[in-house]
């Protein structure tokens, strides 16, 4: 297989002007290593980020993503979009922001009471805000050829909802006080996913980045009720993205429900958390969890990655593959990485895989 499609990876390499690294797999292929539980050549990873000052459309976020793997070579791409796509057609504004480190400032939400909920319809994947990030998959496949992993970014459908209050505590107590309307606004948001992730496969984008931001852990919610206001709709999107999808779960936030989400079958290979955070568990601990399952992350995305000096980098890579099997994990950060986060420590990681 790797020698049939060798002419292909080799395009695809230079079309992006990707270095012709001394590795001996292709990025696809060290990836499929890996998610059949064999050792590869060296360990895979993968970073992501936002470019604020870049994602107001379509070419500019592409050219962000596209840019930030032509530096770094990773071996599968976290499209990036701006955090808000997913509710931008339901009425949600925002002022743009112009700097690479700061992120754009909300002007209007969907949501400000209870009633509110029930404004919120289906939409069409020709929505504007949702055909610009179709748009996005399908530039940056072009540019990287098709033999390189690329990952479109959605949220699970209570994030969504999260997303539409000014305060999370108002969807708490929405869902505690009005779960009739919530439930509606969430099948709602659910037709609209279910479809939208069907037209990212068709776009180009090998699976999907399914992540949870602060929604399945106990800060916010009990598990029962998560059980019943996330979980059956979670299912709905990410079955619509067939069972031949590269999909990756994160599950976000400080005291986390991976442990009973684990349980759960999400159709996904690939599974992220912070496990640098005291109250989630570390990685090297939920091999047994996760069993058959790719971990991804080891990297403390906010301590030593963000502060240390470049030449303290090698050390903390040494550290992290004593106890990191390259069978089971591929190298990253817990969560999206600041955008402050020194290019020069993000060079030495990938010179110390």
């Amino acid at each position: 297989m790797i020698l049939a499609e060798l002419p292909d990876i080799l395009a695809a390499r230079k079309k992006i002007n990707m270095p012709l690294s001394k590795e001996k797999y292709s990025h696809r292929d060290r990836l499929e290593i890996i998610l059949s539980g064999e050792k590869p050549d060296c360990y895979a990873a993968s970073f992501w980020r936002h470019f604020y000052h870049k994602e107001n459309n379509a070419k500019g976020t592409a050219g962000a993503m596209l840019d930030f793997q032509k530096e770094f070579d990773w071996d599968f791409m976290k499209i990036n979009p701006r955090a808000d796509y997913h509710i931008e057609d339901w009425g949600f504004e925002q002022k743009w922001s112009s700097s690479e480190f700061q992120k754009h400032a909300a002007v209007k939400y969907p949501v400000s009471k209870a009633s509110d909920w029930g404004k919120i319809e289906p939409l069409k994947t020709t929505a504007p805000v949702l055909a610009e990030h179709l748009q996005v998959v399908s530039l940056i496949r072009k540019g990287v050829g098709r033999d390189f992993p690329i990952l479109m970014t959605v949220f699970t459908p209570l994030a969504i909802a999260g997303r539409m209050v000014e305060n999370d505590n108002l969807l708490v107590e929405h869902l505690r006080n009005h779960p009739d309307k919530i439930h509606r606004a969430l099948k709602a948001i659910t037709d609209t996913f279910v479809k939208y992730v069907q037209e990212l496969r068709n776009a180009g984008a090998d699976g999907i980045f399914f992540a949870t931001t602060q929604w399945a852990s106990s800060n916010l919610v009990t598990w029962k009720e998560y059980e019943e206001f996330g979980v059956p709709y979670d299912l709905e999107v990410i079955k619509a993205s067939e069972k031949d999808s590269l999909n990756l779960f994160h599950v976000c936030s400080s005291n986390n429900y991976l442990s009973q989400l684990a349980r759960i079958d999400y159709n996904c290979k690939m599974y992220n958390w912070d496990g640098d955070d005291p109250t989630n568990s570390p990685l090297d601990k939920a091999y047994e969890l996760l069993k058959g399952k790719t971990l991804v992350g080891g990297v403390d995305h906010r301590g030593w990655l963000l502060k240390s000096e470049p030449d303290e980098i090698p050390y903390q890579m040494q550290r992290i593959k004593k106890y990191l099997d390259p069978r089971r994990v591929i190298i990253g950060p817990g969560c999206s990485i600041a955008p402050e986060v020194p290019k020069e420590n993000l060079r030495a990681i990938r010179e110390n895989l």
